[in-house]
C-alpha cells in the first residue's frame, strides 16, 4: 500500500474521530480505511488509535505521529503544486514566534489578508518573553529583537529599530523634563530584566557615535514587555523602548518623548529558524510577508 495513503487515512480519522467519516471524506469504504490503520501501526510498530463504540481517538503515540504526519502532508501538497498554473497550494501548521507588542499592534491585524490568499495554511503563534528553543519546541520561524547568540541557527536581518525614551506626564510633572543626560540625577528608571535578580543596564545612550551607560535606580523590576510598559503607564519610571510599540502611545498623549537627541542604540531586527535541508514553502512565504509587513516600522540602514 501507499504509505503516504495510509497516513491520510489516520490523519482523517484523528480529525474527525470516526473511520466511517474518515472514509466519507476520502471517497473510501470505512472497511478500506481500517486496513490502512492497521497497516499503518503494524508498519510503526506501535497502536495508534483508541477504539470504543462511540469514539475514536489518538494514543500517545498516535498524537505524535498526528503532528508529524499533517506536516509531511502538507510539505508534499506544497511540491505537488509547485508548478500548477495557478501557482503555488500552501497548506499545513506554522509555528512561529514573536514579540507580543509586534502581535499586537503589526501582525495580527493584518492576518486575515495572509490567511485569505492562503486559506489551507494554519498558524500557532507564541508571543513570549523569552527565548524558545526554536529546534525543541517546533518553530518554523522566530521574529527576534536584539543580539543573535545562536550560531546554529539561520539568521535573516530585517533590520534596525529605532528606539525612543519616554514617560508618563504624571512622572514628568512630579520630576521634572530632562534635557540632557546630565539632568538625569533625581530621575529613575523601569528596569527589565529577563530573569529577576540579574543586573540591569542603566539608561543606554549614544552620544558622537559612542554608546554610554549612565546608572539609575528604580523603584520597579519587570520581566514581562506588556508590564514595562504599563510601569511606564502608571509613572513609575523612565523607559527605554523601541519606537513601533510606543507611537500609540506617544500620539495620544500617554506618554511623553524624552531625550530625542540621545536615544538607546537600535535593535536588531531578524527572522530566525533552523538549519534544514527543506524548509517548508510556507515557512517562507510567511517570512517574506512578514518582512514586507515590518518594513515601514524597520530601518534599512543602521541609525
Amino acid at each position: 500500500m501507499n504509505k503516504l495513503e495510509l497516513l491520510r487515512s489516520f490523519i482523517r480519522v484523528t480529525e474527525l474521530s470516526s473511520f466511517t467519516q474518515a472514509g466519507e471524506s476520502l471517497g473510501l469504504p470505512k472497511s478500506t480505511v481500517s486496513e490502512h490503520i492497521q497497516a499503518l501501526e503494524a508498519l510503526v510498530g506501535a497502536r495508534l488509535l483508541h477504539r470504543t463504540t462511540r469514539r475514536v481517538t489518538a494514543t500517545q503515540d498516535g498524537q505524535v505521529l498526528y503532528e508529524r504526519g499533517k506536516d509531511m502532508l502538507a510539505n508534499m501538497d506544497e511540491l505537488e503544486g509547485l508548478f500548477r498554473q495557478d501557482g503555488l497550494v500552501l497548506a499545513g501548521r506554522l509555528r512561529v514566534d514573536m514579540p507580543a507588542a509586534f502581535a499586537r499592534a503589526m501582525v495580527l491585524p493584518r492576518l486575515g489578508d495572509f490567511m485569505q490568499k492562503h486559506p489551507n495554511v494554519r498558524i500557532e503563534i507564541s508571543c513570549t518573553d523569552r527565548r524558545v528553543d526554536i529546534v525543541r519546541e517546533g518553530f518554523d520561524c522566530v521574529l527576534r529583537i536584539g543580539e543573535l547568540t545562536e550560531a546554529s541557527l539561520v539568521a535573516r536581518r530585517l533590520g534596525w529599530l529605532p528606539m525612543v525614551n519616554c514617560a508618563s506626564p504624571s512622572y514628568l510633572a512630579a520630576h521634572g523634563v530632562p534635557r540632557t543626560p546630565a539632568d538625569l540625577a533625581g530621575h529613575v528608571l523601569v528596569h527589565y530584566v529577563s530573569i529577576l535578580g540579574s543586573r540591569a543596564e542603566g539608561f543606554v545612550y549614544r552620544h558622537q557615535g559612542k554608546a554610554l551607560n549612565q546608572d539609575l535606580p528604580s523603584l520597579v523590576t519587570v520581566n514581562n514587555v506588556d508590564a514595562y510598559e504599563a510601569a511606564c503607564l502608571g509613572g513609575l519610571g523612565i523607559i527605554q523602548a523601541p519606537a513601533v510599540g510606543m507611537g500609540g502611545h506617544l500620539a495620544a498623549g500617554r506618554l511623553v518623548e524624552i531625550l530625542p537627541d540621545y536615544p538607546a542604540p537600535p535593535m536588531d531586527v531578524s527572522l530566525v529558524y533552523a538549519h534544514r535541508r527543506y524548509l517548508p514553502q510556507r515557512a517562507r512565504v510567511f517570512m517574506d510577508w512578514l518582512a514586507e509587513l515590518l518594513a515601514p516600522a524597520i530601518s534599512a540602514h543602521r541609525p
